[in-house]
């Protein structure tokens, strides 16, 4: 599974760099239950005004779209290269993701073990398996490159 998920995040990260000159560069792709890829997006919210235009959530809405259960993301994965916030989290859960895979660990608003942990949280009805830390450097170099700019 390892070079699975670091072939997958080094499709994030090209996402990533590929983002608005004006955004976080932050990618996210989701990938089929087949390994498939669904949908890719990056970070959007300076560049269209939408304090929802995370890349996770543009990323889980286009992959819903052409998935085939509805809303449901039943046995997919949802690969990013910066650590989910609340509002990623809380959707990567109701989307009922299977696999979370992240790369940079963001302890400012991350709720996938940083600040907090929504994904694993019991009160919760599902549960997504979680590997952190994939192609980490990379991810966070790209996050420091943009923020030194």
């Amino acid at each position: 599974m390892t070079t699975r998920f670091d072939d997958w995040m080094g499709r994030a990260l090209e996402v990533a760099a590929g983002a608005d000159p004006a955004d976080v560069p932050v990618g996210a792709v989701v990938y089929g239950p087949d390994g498939t890829e669904l949908a890719a997006a990056a970070n959007d919210r300076e560049a269209t005004g939408d304090p929802t235009g995370h890349a996770e959530i543009l990323a889980l809405r286009a992959a819903a779209r052409v998935h085939g259960d509805g809303w449901r993301l039943s046995g997919c994965t949802l690969v990013v290269t910066l650590e989910p916030c609340t509002m990623c989290a809380g959707a990567l859960v109701l989307a009922r993701v299977e696999t979370v895979v992240f790369g940079a660990w963001e302890p400012k608003t991350g709720a996938v073990g940083s600040l907090w942990d929504v994904v694993r949280d019991r009160r919760l009805n599902h549960r997504p398996e979680v590997h952190a830390g994939v192609r980490e450097e990379e991810c966070a170099a790209l996050l420091r490159a943009f923020f030194r700019a």
